[in-house]
């Protein structure tokens, strides 16, 4: 079962580079011949001399980190891309929404589903499709938009799953805002569902847990692909004997139950400098005790957890009430994954506590746990939890407030207006994120 990805944008190359390196490096020193060939076979295509080439294909509208993105996976002398499975040209969008989907996207659309159907046809069996961009850019968010529309038509029965890098807070780009309402609207139509990274919590970490003085987009990217590589490499489902076969289709089944609920968020605890990591010694309640609190307290990292936000359950007062005011995190649902030493000895019954998850669904239908004995990345004992809850409450309604007040005077609506985007899109989007933000809210 093979995974294919589309990089797309040059938050989405980036991205995408660094993840391919985590799973080749990862696999490389697994000791379980299964998980590596496993690994391989779903992420890589390999060659008569068992050289790996990435089944991904590179989009962008600017030629340079499209060439520094390939020259860069050849220098690892480990794993490159394909000859010809990359697409660009000469401009960009501008950071503008509107460019890259109503313009770069019905102008490339051909060639790009070509190239997609090319890598598709080299796989055995396709399991799913992952596309990697931004919100913030213009080719990233509105050409990647598009894409994942196309894929949805041509592949209208394969998983599509969309990881999105989530702009700083602060702003990289004054329509930044724009582009993620258009971009977050538009994929909750044609996505499966959307794992979200944020840059500020991101950051963070690179800060108070790796130690990093002067953080840099490499810097971050590493984080997140490490997240990443800890959800999809090879890992025993709870009803299997043999690796997951269908990664993404079981990634969705265990968390995306229903369609107005598709925004994932991801935590991964142990995380630190590999200096401080030779010596470190961690143990699976105490692991699993940070990383529960962490669902419920909404907290990026283990450092500075609010350990008095405690879970509670739904009363018959309490139904409708928005569980913001209750002061905790509530969940859909949640994936646990376990990797490393004596994983068949972590005891995970606090994730299977009701009080975590909305009282109309069963507990057993709202946490899935995953597991596998070989050691991720690095790291002797890790776990990660991915969920579908509130989590991105809180900037899903800032940058819907931050798009709607510019909105409200006109800002620079013009830029989008020449390239076919009308007042009635914007308000169509706008529209479709605040029932997302109350079906949210109301959990």
């Amino acid at each position: 079962m093979s995974v294919v990805t589309v990089q797309v944008g040059q938050c989405g190359n980036q991205v995408g580079q660094e993840f391919f390196s985590v799973l080749c490096n990862d696999s490389s020193n697994a000791k379980d011949k299964l998980y590596k060939d496993c690994s391989h076979e779903r992420f890589f295509r390999e060659g008569p001399s068992q050289d790996l080439t990435a089944r991904a294909i590179l989009i962008d509208m600017e030629p340079k980190v499209i060439n520094q993105t390939i020259a860069k996976a050849a220098k690892s002398g480990k794993w490159r891309y394909g000859d010809k499975a990359h697409f660009c040209q000469k401009q960009g969008s501008g950071n503008n929404w509107a460019n890259g989907f109503s313009v770069h996207g019905p102008k490339y659309e051909e060639v790009v589903r070509d190239l997609v159907r090319k890598e598709v046809e080299q796989c055995d069996r396709l399991t799913g499709i992952v596309t990697m961009m931004s919100l913030a850019g213009g080719t990233g968010s509105g050409m990647g938009t598009y894409i994942t529309q196309c894929l949805r038509d041509a592949y209208p029965h394969t998983s599509i799953l969309n990881h999105v890098t989530w702009p700083y807070n602060t702003g990289e780009v004054i329509v930044q805002n724009y582009n993620s309402v258009l971009t977050l609207s538009h994929l909750y139509q044609f996505s499966d569902a959307i794992l979200v990274h944020e840059n500020d919590a991101v950051h963070k970490i690179c800060a108070q847990l790796m130690n990093i003085k002067h953080i840099s987009f490499n810097d971050i990217n590493k984080v997140i692909t490490h997240h990443l590589g800890s959800v999809l490499q090879p890992v025993y489902t709870a009803s299997s004997s043999h690796y997951s076969r269908n990664p993404i289709g079981e990634f969705m089944s265990s968390l995306v139950n229903h369609p107005e609920y598709k925004l994932l968020s991801i935590r991964n605890i142990p995380q630190m400098s590999s200096t401080s990591l030779a010596y470190s010694v961690f143990n699976w309640p105490g692991l699993l005790r940070h990383l529960r609190q962490m669902l419920i307290a909404n907290a990026g990292m283990e450092e500075g957890i609010d350990w008095a936000v405690r879970a509670q359950s739904a009363s018959k007062s309490d139904r409708g009430r928005p569980t913001r005011e209750l002061g905790f995190n509530r969940s859909l649902a949640n994936l646990l994954i376990l990797r490393g030493k004596d994983v068949s000895s972590a005891e995970t019954g606090g994730f299977k506590d009701p009080a975590l998850y909305v009282p109309w669904l069963p507990v057993e239908s709202a946490i899935s746990s995953w597991s596998s004995s070989v050691p991720f990345n690095g790291y002797e004992k890790s776990a990660t939890l991915v969920s579908n809850s509130q989590s991105l409450l809180r900037s899903l309604n800032s940058t819907v407030g931050k798009a709607w007040n510019m909105f409200a005077s006109r800002a620079y609506t013009h830029q989008y207006m020449k390239f076919g985007i009308s007042e009635e899109d914007f308000l169509d989007s706008f529209t479709v994120l605040e029932q997302v933000i109350s079906s949210y809210s109301q959990l």
